[in-house]
This record gives structure tokens, C-alpha cells and sequence, in this order.
């Protein structure tokens, strides 16, 4: 995918070295943007091999809205540095839990006490393209300031807004914090694959995927596997394909990613 080694090319090239909180110096750069055109075929790396079934059991994580890892740890470990047994494996209100169940508390007139209710984003989006898809309020947000003291990391792709033009549905992602080696391809991914399934639920065909990076960083010792990414020549991208199900009853058995070419994984350390 051309789109993402111009994105590491740049940050290499262009980006600062700074300290941070992981003790592990990055190559960061402020702000930057690209679009995909989801027609060309589903955003998946091909310049190493990326692990689909994980991107598909993280996203139906965040759409459950589940706190814990429990079951997710059963097939990936991508959450395990941000908790433990000793905290029950939860990592606290972040992402789906905002996506699905975002608290709002209600007056009660009779007594003037607050009741607890829940908003669910993902499907008030999904209504809103249905039934007003010229709308400029199709929002999702994951970042909550009341809880960033509780959870296992602040949401680092926090915030990502739909479009429908032409009978295209398109998504925008503002990412606050991105490291490029290890989680852009899967939050690329995850998003494009979000974006298919509401496209399929609301009878919508794929549009671009436009992605701002807010802190684009490198860590110093994802350097070199990077620089063999960028020697590697960018393969024809997959196809997804998802079952004819309502969007709620979406399985891991539903997804299916198809002529996937790719070179060799690449290892890189988690800098937690």
C-alpha cells in the first residue's frame, strides 16, 4: 500500500527525535494526512504480512463494547501489555465501551433524581445514514476526558466522522497518537473494514478512507524493519468479503479476506 510507505518515507525524512513516557525515543511528526480510495481494495499491507484474524476479533471487541480482554487474549495479544490477571484483564471505559455505551444520565421530573442511560454511536450513525445521510453529525468519539485516569491507554484513534456522497460512504479518522510500525496498519485496517460493514448495512458503496495522524511517531528500534518495508515492492491489495447478515449479528466466521499476497512478517517490540 503506496499510501502508507509515503507515510513512513515522510516521517523518516521530515520527522524529530523526542523523548516520551515509554523510555523509547520516536521519530515524530505533527499532523499528517492521506486518503485511500476503498474501491482499489481492502487496505491491508502487502509489504508485510499483516495478521487479519486479529483485526477482525479486535473490532467485534470494540463493537461488544466489553471492557476485559478475556476472551479476546484467546486469539490475539495485542491488549496483554496494557493490563493483566491482576486486574481482571480490563482495561477500563476506552474505545467500544464509548463507541456503544456512552453514559448520558437523564432527570427524572417526578423525582428530580438521575437515571444512568446508555448512547449508542456506531447505531445512531447507522439511522442516520439510513434515514438523513446529508447529515453532518454521522460522529464517533472515544475519547472521554471524565475517564483518561481509569483506562489501560487513552484512546489513540479517538475520534472518526462518515460522509455519503454520490451513493458513497466515505470515513474520516483523527488519530491522536499513531505508531506507525505497529498500530496504523491495524487501525487502517479496522476502520476500513467498519466502514464496509456500515456501508453494507445502509445499502452504500465504498468511498475513501481519510486518515489525520495528529503525533506520527517511529520508534528508534522499528528503524530498520521500516527501511526493509520501504525496499519491498507494494503488491495488488485483498478483498474483504462480508456475509449478508444485519450488522449486529456479524461474526468472526462472517469475514473473509481474499488474495492475500504479502511478504514476510516483520518483528517489531511493543513499547508500552
Amino acid at each position: 500500500m503506496k499510501a502508507y510507505l509515503d507515510l513512513v518515507d515522510h516521517v523518516l525524512e521530515n520527522g524529530y527525535r523526542r523523548e516520551n513516557r515509554t523510555g523509547t525515543d520516536t521519530i515524530m511528526y505533527f499532523g499528517y494526512h492521506y486518503k485511500i480510495n476503498l474501491q482499489d481494495g481492502f487496505p491491508l499491507l502487502t509489504t508485510k504480512k499483516v495478521f487479519f484474524k486479529s483485526v477482525i476479533r479486535e473490532l467485534l471487541w470494540y463493537l461488544s463494547g466489553d471492557t476485559h480482554i478475556r476472551d479476546l487474549r484467546q486469539y490475539t495479544k495485542i491488549w496483554d501489555s496494557w493490563t493483566s490477571e491482576e486486574k481482571n484483564w480490563d482495561v477500563g471505559r476506552m474505545y467500544g465501551y464509548q463507541w456503544v455505551n456512552w453514559e448520558k444520565y437523564i432527570e427524572d421530573p417526578a423525582t428530580g433524581q438521575f437515571k444512568r442511560t446508555f448512547v449508542n454511536q456506531i447505531q445512531e450513525v447507522i439511522d442516520e445514514i439510513k434515514y438523513n445521510p446529508n447529515s453532518r453529525r454521522l460522529v464517533v468519539t472515544a475519547w472521554n476526558p471524565a475517564v483518561l485516569d481509569e483506562v489501560a491507554l487513552p484512546s489513540c484513534h479517538s475520534f472518526f466522522v462518515f460522509n455519503v456522497t454520490n451513493g458513497k460512504l466515505n470515513c474520516h479518522l483523527t488519530q491522536r497518537s499513531g505508531d506507525i510500525a505497529l498500530g496504523i496498519p491495524f487501525n487502517v485496517s479496522c476502520y476500513a473494514m467498519l466502514t464496509q460493514m456500515i456501508a453494507q448495512e445502509t445499502g452504500l458503496e465504498l468511498g475513501e478512507f481519510s486518515h489525520y495522524i495528529n503525533d506520527a511517531h517511529i520508534y528508534v528500534d522499528h528503524v530498520d524493519g521500516l527501511r526493509e518495508q520501504l525496499k519491498r515492492e507494494p503488491k495488488k491489495l485483498p478483498t474483504l468479503e462480508i456475509a449478508s447478515k444485519p450488522f449486529w449479528d456479524l461474526t468472526f466466521d462472517d469475514f473473509a479476506i481474499k488474495n492475500y499476497e504479502h511478504d514476510p512478517a516483520i518483528k517489531f517490540p511493543v513499547a508500552v
